[in-house]
């Protein structure tokens, strides 16, 4: 089980390139990922397994 948004470190993410709407912030997880949305914190966050984190990184940075 993942641990709650309140004890994970977030950081903005690279994609947000400096821009303060539409942003995400990315907390690194043991075996993944945890990404929420900056202007949304109490909706919680998504977790990624390695792989899928993985993959999405990859197709993100394609699409540049």
């Amino acid at each position: 089980m993942y641990p709650h948004s309140n004890e994970l470190t977030f950081r903005k993410s690279s994609y947000s390139q400096g821009r303060t709407e539409n942003c995400v912030e990315v907390a690194d997880l043991p075996n993944g990922a945890a990404v929420r949305d900056t202007k949304n914190r109490s909706a919680g966050h998504l977790t990624f397994a390695s792989q899928e984190w993985t993959a999405m990184l990859s197709t993100a940075r394609s699409q540049r």
